[in-house]
């Protein structure tokens, strides 16, 4: 695997795991620079890109980069500005730009006017049981924008399909009405855009230029919580397209009612729509989508193989397409991939399917879910948002580790074995009777599993 290969593929399992601004802001423009020895010199474009790399980020590169070679063994960065970057990149175009395709980079080239990437399409979108609501909904909104459900509000968890779902959504309706002015925004960039807006004094503008768009879509919208300013402007932005008819998409990672730091008035625009949750896709499903990325990659990896990362990689789909990029790349290097191929070339991120986790880990994940402060779930009062979380962590303690009721009990304050008992039959009635409760419960242990 030679420099930019073996870069490309560090991209590739960083990149599901931040937020796509993030991902463009730290990373574009970065390149292995030279391997020597032992060590690896990564090309940044500047130096607040190399600080970061190196404050937040080195650890996880070097992991992977170990996990590709481990010979590698340490890491170092220099500042190499964009226009040199660019020269080498113009030299290896063609390779970069079928690297590139092979490895599904190229929602990096965006259309300028609606900062859509064309590659969404529903043509690549596979549907199932797990996402046919959020895609019934999409396929309704296609045939009359701002009529159906307005808005629509599309959660689910990390890597399920989201934003191919509402990208592919956004891009089918400019095909079917060209004149209609579509604009997708990922949430943080929203944010940055108002607080510069604002700092600039140019607000008034840009409040004219977000209520003359048709189509609005917003993607991670869960990010705008705690931000009042853009809440603010947001609210008045949403009700005037709302009252002019105009078409809102929203995605987020959890439903509206569990966005901590929302105002009301937000989350009751939120409801006033569709919701529909994406879930985890089932075995034939995760199947299906391997078979067509594979064939859309032009290479053919033999069902044995497919069905081994379908079974072991159940959570995340882009973790499917992480795996099956490294035996594509496996496979166009050796002409040959059998499963114990395969398997070697996956051990890193497929492990025996054997769940770990802790009572501290699960109470940690529910009271960021939840956004609970302090020592607020382990108090005794009994107002609903605290005492279901506190309930939940019961439940999941006693799920997941097996500890005793009294050993819970002890966990929170000495509570008595009787309260987690009641506690957890609650839950239980709950997540079998409930819709929400049940999609909630599925999130958190998505993300203490995978995290």
């Amino acid at each position: 695997m030679d420099a930019e290969q073996l870069w490309q593929e560090v991209l590739s399992q960083i990149k599901p795991n931040i937020s796509q601004a993030n991902f463009a802001t730290w990373f574009n423009n970065t390149r292995i620079e030279s391997i020597e020895d032992e060590g690896v010199i990564v090309a940044v474009p500047n130096s607040f890109a190399k600080e970061w790399l190196e404050q937040k980020y080195h650890k996880d590169i070097l992991k992977i980069l170990y996990s590709l070679d481990s010979n590698i063994k340490n890491i170092s960065y220099t500042v190499v500005p964009v226009s040199a970057t660019k020269k080498i990149q113009k030299k290896e175009e063609k390779k970069t730009d079928v690297l590139a395709e092979q490895l599904g980079f190229s929602e990096l080239d965006v259309d300028k006017d609606t900062n859509l990437n064309p590659k969404y399409t529903f043509d690549n979108f596979i549907t199932g049981p797990f996402n046919e609501m959020a895609y019934a909904a999409s396929m309704a909104i296609i045939e009359e924008p701002g009529k159906s459900y307005n808005p629509l509000f599309i959660y689910g968890g990390v890597g399920l399909g989201k934003t191919h779902l509402i990208q592919a959504t956004g891009n089918k309706i400019k095909e079917k009405f060209p004149d209609k002015k579509i604009k997708y925004i990922p949430a943080e960039k929203l944010i940055s855009t108002i607080v510069n807006a604002i700092r600039n004094q140019n607000i008034e503008e840009l409040k004219r230029r977000l209520r003359e768009i048709d189509l609005l879509i917003v993607d991670d919208i869960q990010f705008i919580a705690g931000k009042d300013k853009t809440q603010e402007e947001f609210f008045h932005t949403f009700n005037s397209l709302y009252q002019k008819n105009k078409q809102i998409i929203l995605s987020s990672d959890r439903h509206p009612n569990n966005i901590p730091a929302i105002t009301e008035r937000l989350k009751s625009r939120f409801e006033g729509g569709m919701i529909a949750d994406i879930n985890m896709p089932d075995f034939e499903t995760r199947l299906a989508i391997l078979k067509q990325k594979s064939e859309e990659k032009g290479v053919i990896i033999q069902e044995d193989i497919l069905e081994f990362v379908a079974n072991n990689i159940q959570k995340n789909i882009r973790e499917l397409e992480s795996a099956l990029n490294r035996l594509v790349i496996y496979k166009k290097a050796n002409k040959e991939l059998l499963l114990e191929d395969a398997k070697k070339i996956l051990k890193s991120i497929i492990s025996p399917v054997m769940k770990v986790t802790s009572h501290k880990k699960i109470i940690d994940t529910i009271t960021s879910f939840y956004d609970i402060q302090g020592g607020n779930m382990f108090t005794t009062s009994r107002k609903k948002e605290f005492s279901k979380p506190r309930q939940i962590a019961m439940y999941l303690i006693k799920k997941e580790l097996k500890m005793s009721y009294s050993e819970i009990g002890r966990k929170f304050g000495g509570k008595d074995h009787t309260t987690v008992i009641h506690a957890c039959q609650l839950v239980e009635k709950s997540y079998q009777e409930d819709e929400q409760t049940r999609q909630e419960i599925d999130l958190i242990l998505q993300r203490i599993y995978s995290e």
